[in-house]
């Protein structure tokens, strides 16, 4: 049976709600899980001061439900289970999970995914700056697991990304893959500038129309057809990301960069966007 959250007293101050996962969850009762802390700005409330419980946590299946704009931290630090949001959600969700899914009906705001270390999101809306990236000041963002957003995103998606891979459906602003260590990135629609600015390794495929200016720091290695993007397209078929058929049988052209961190992260664009 599923647990539901339903949001029944809105609030302008930020509620941040992490720590409710289904794997902390799957052995309380209604009760219990309506007594456990969550903060209402910096004072600490009750889950059940804020959102209607019913239903079973036993299953590890937990959903939220109401205007959950202003809810943060949603799934942080989730170890297994599933999560689903009716709607859209704050900030950090996901944030450090270690497994296990979330799904979002809706649209998410900053930090999607941020240091991530394994496990699957989906959003099924649009998603804010810094997917899947470090936080200010830490070594590494992303190590592990996958993150979709079928919608747009903002700046530095895979801002010092480790390892994983994030895919995003629609338009992105500046900086992909900003100081990366290694993962992949895929990015269906327009791009802003200066990606793959300070990248070490990894992968940026940006299929867009209208590719983006590449740095000088980067260099043409020529023109190909990956076996590697072919089997990453049928992976994202796979999980019901919408992708383009013609993908499979694409040219890209590929560039060797940032050559000021040794060279060996690479670029994918579609040859017939710059046809």
């Amino acid at each position: 049976m599923v647990l539901r959250l339903r949001l029944h007293t809105g609030s302008q101050v930020p509620l941040e709600v992490e720590g409710i996962t289904p794997d902390r969850l799957r052995d309380k009762s209604v009760a219990e899980i309506e007594r456990l802390e969550i903060f209402h700005g910096n004072v600490q409330v009750c889950v059940g001061d804020f959102f209607e419980v019913s239903g079973d946590a036993s299953d590890a299946t937990v959903h939220w439900q109401g205007d959950l704009a202003g809810v943060h931290w949603i799934g942080a630090q989730m170890a297994s289970g599933r999560m689903r949001v009716l709607g859209n959600a704050g900030r950090h969700v996901g944030s450090e999970m270690t497994g296990g899914q979330i799904v979002v009906d809706g649209d998410v705001s900053d930090w999607l995914g941020a240091e991530m270390h394994g496990g699957h999101i989906h959003v099924h809306g649009r998603a804010g700056h810094l997917v899947g990236a470090a936080y200010r000041g830490s070594a590494r963002g992303m190590t592990r697991g996958q993150i979709l957003v079928d919608g747009d995103a903002g700046n530095e998606v895979g801002h010092t990304m480790r390892r994983g891979l994030v895919a995003i459906g629609g338009q992105v602003g500046d900086l992909v893959g900003f100081n990366m260590l290694a993962g992949t990135v895929l990015v269906l629609g327009e791009c802003g500038i200066r990606h793959g600015a300070g990248m070490h390794r990894g992968t940026l495929v940006l299929l867009g129309q209208k590719p983006p200016p590449v740095l000088p720091s980067f260099r043409y290695a020529c023109r190909c057809q990956p076996i590697a993007l072919r089997l990453l397209v049928r992976h994202l078929m796979q999980t019901g990301f919408s992708m383009p058929d013609e993908l499979l049988a694409a040219s890209y052209f590929m560039y060797h960069g940032d050559l000021l961190e040794g060279g060996r992260g690479e670029i994918f664009m579609r040859f017939a966007a710059a046809s």
